[in-house]
């Protein structure tokens, strides 16, 4: 093992999901993050994979905050072989076990539905990558620490811990390793966030490892109160088409950001005074949260939106189904990408209603429900039915818990100087390109590095990194849309399609030809590009030719 220490990414890199990496010193090895991969199905399958290290090799867990894209896997980590520490801020310790119980009911139900489904009949079983039993011992191993102080987490390693600005207890990871100083930024909030300060960290650094999510966005500086006044714009109307308010929100800071605007939009009625109703028991666990930390957060200006009476909170699955009930109601529901939990369910019976309203308020990975949703699709697929959308969709991205990209900028021009690289994840193809050009445009030699997953490199105080190799990641990554998502949309719309053809017997050979391209590529036979290659009017196999003799 190289005196160096040695970065290996392998999560969240050239997409924004499942963060995660190593750092390597000699014998010892540290975890910064184990999340979650979310989007296409191809893309989750990194999940179920095998890790690309061993679990009981790490020596700590540097937790940068308790959204589930960077503590998801924890459980599982835990269930493979780790017994260590998860270092975090106090109220990322409190959050964790909430976080990681629901994901983990998340897991167990998902199989179940699954593995229900009469389309799979006969099919390999689905199995939770992890249960609730793990993941109570992956939330036990979590210690707090407090900001700015200096631990040390293994044999050669200090790390102090940055607030980031971006959720309750949110961290950025500053680490001395082998004479190296680095900063792994975690998430980062934007300025004019509700609840907490601008981002911090130390300067003069050798490395720095900075999130891109919305490293190619530029979004109007809004003030809390204009914040207020579009959501209250976009309520109004919402409510004045006589249907409800569908809200996708992560459960974790979020849903308590609109809670706080509504709370203040309510009591100086300015929407009106409709049942507003919180429907995810994670949601209202982390509100319980915000509640006892209400001392520490900013923006409350003395008053309880956490317990206001004209908001409605639904731990049952029974109160949840009896929304369905109401008529101008705003339902906040998680999960916010509306991949999971109760807002597929709400999804499912109000999308197709015309004047019903979906509002997004986060950001969307590509190949999520919530980006197909948001990019404009008039059928979708949940949990096997395809339903039509005719709701209205609208978005508002003053909510983002993210930096933009001058914001982005800014935080990394403020860490100067960076002797070494600037390793770029967390974002995915467009935003890490105009991240990547924004930060040459402040310093035109600064060296700008974006890793693949399974990117390995070597560190060396006050000059670039050594890149040693890429490790293919345990399973095929496809970080966009994949099959799954465009066969979701072809199978939606196919009937319709197939209805547009008049005349039964020639809607009888569009699917026989349909059948006849799946069997060629089923069997390997000639592709259908080949097919027509050979069969264009004119062309003809030319003869065989003759042996000539001798």
């Amino acid at each position: 093992m190289s005196d160096n220490p040695e970065l290996t990414f392998h999560g969240a890199a050239r997409t924004v999901t499942g963060s995660c990496a190593t750092v390597e010193l000699g014998d010892a090895r540290i975890l910064i993050d184990c999340g979650l991969f979310q989007g296409s199905r191809s893309l989750e399958n990194l999940n179920v994979a095998e890790f690309a290290f061993p679990p009981e090799s790490v020596d700590a867990v540097i937790l940068t905050h308790a959204h589930i894209d960077h503590c998801g896997l924890l459980p599982k980590l835990v269930a493979r072989g780790f017994d260590g520490p998860i270092f975090c801020t106090a109220p990322t310790a409190e959050l964790l076990s909430f976080m990681l119980a629901d994901s983990a009911h998340i897991q167990e139900f998902e199989a179940q539905r699954r593995n229900r489904r009469r389309d799979r009949a006969n099919r390999a079983e689905f199995h939770p990558i992890y249960i609730e039993e793990d993941a109570r011992l992956a939330a036990s191993r979590a210690r707090p620490i407090p900001l700015e102080e200096w631990f040390e987490p293994a044999p050669g390693f200090r790390v102090r811990l940055w607030n980031a600005g971006h959720i309750l207890g949110s961290a950025s990871a500053e680490i001395e390793a082998g004479g190296v100083r680095m900063l792994f930024s975690g998430d980062l909030g934007p300025e004019q966030k509700a609840f907490h300060a601008d981002p911090e960290g130390p300067t003069g650094l050798d490395y720095v490892v900075c999130e891109s999510t919305y490293g190619d966005r530029s979004r109007p500086r809004l003030t809390i109160a204009e914040r207020r006044d579009l959501l209250a714009r976009e309520v109004n109307e919402a409510l004045g088409r006589g249907g409800n308010l569908i809200v996708p929100s992560f459960a974790l800071e979020r849903t308590q950001e609109l809670l706080l605007d509504i709370g203040y939009l309510l009591d100086d009625e300015r929407i009106p005074g409709v049942p507003v109703f919180v429907d995810s028991p994670l949601a209202i666990r982390a509100t319980d949260v915000f509640a006892a930390h209400a001392g520490e957060l900013e923006d409350l200006d003395g008053r309880n939106v956490f317990r206001h009476p004209g908001i409605r909170y639904t731990t049952e699955a029974e109160e949840s189904m009896r929304i369905d009930s109401y008529d101008r109601a705003i339902i906040i529901a998680a999960s916010g990408m509306c991949e999971a939990g109760r807002v597929r369910h709400h999804l499912r019976n109000n999308l197709a209603r015309p004047d019903s309203t979906v509002l997004f308020v986060g950001y969307q990975a590509q190949g999520t429900l919530g980006r197909v949703i948001l990019e404009g699709a008039s059928k979708v697929r949940i949990s096997g039915e395809d339903i039509d959308v005719r709701a209205r969709i609208r978005r508002i991205d003053s909510y983002s818990a993210h930096a933009d990209r001058g914001e982005l900028v800014q935080w990394v021009g403020q860490r100067a100087p960076i002797s070494g690289a600037v390793f770029l994840d967390h974002g995915e193809p467009d935003a890490l390109a105009a991240f990547t050009a924004a930060l040459h445009d402040l310093d035109a030699g600064l060296n700008v590095v974006v890793p693949e997953i399974g990117a390995r490199y070597r560190l060396v105080a006050g000059g670039p990194p050594e890149h040693i190799a890429t490790v293919a990641p345990p399973a095929p990554v496809h970080v966009g849309r994949d099959w799954q998502n465009e066969y979701a949309e072809f199978a939606t719309g196919l009937r319709d399609q197939l209805l547009e053809i008049d005349d039964p017997r020639t809607r009888e050979r569009a699917i026989a030809a349909m059948r006849k391209v799946l069997d060629e590529y089923r069997t390997g036979a000639q592709t259908p590009e080949e097919h027509r290659r050979h069969s264009r009017p004119g062309r003809r196999k030319p003869p065989p030719r003759r042996r000539r003799r001798f």
